[in-house]
């Protein structure tokens, strides 16, 4: 997994020119670098898509294999249907 990376000592220089002390800048570059650990890279994100797509085919064929047998029955009750008329008129 890739990681991202910043220089904190020149961010906490760029932080005490803006205006910050020393204690404020050096907490704002440690959420910072905390909320990095927690960035999604591309490689978490292709593994998301991966198991996404894997289990969006699965439903897909589930659908499929319920689709067929709803094809079957619906298939038979015609078929007793023009049976049953049939039956009425001859």
């Amino acid at each position: 997994m890739s990681t991202i990376t910043f220089d904190t000592l020149e961010f906490t220089r760029k932080l005490r020119e803006a205006g910050f002390d020393e204690k404020q800048a050096e907490a704002v570059v440690r959420v910072m670098a905390d909320a990095q650990s927690s960035l999604v890279t591309r490689e978490h994100f292709d593994v998301e898509t991966k198991l996404t797509r894997e289990h969006f085919d699965a439903k897909i064929d589930l659908l499929r294999a319920e689709n067929s047998h709803t094809r079957w029955m619906l298939g038979i009750l015609t078929a007793l249907a023009i049976a049953n008329f049939a039956k009425q008129f001859f």
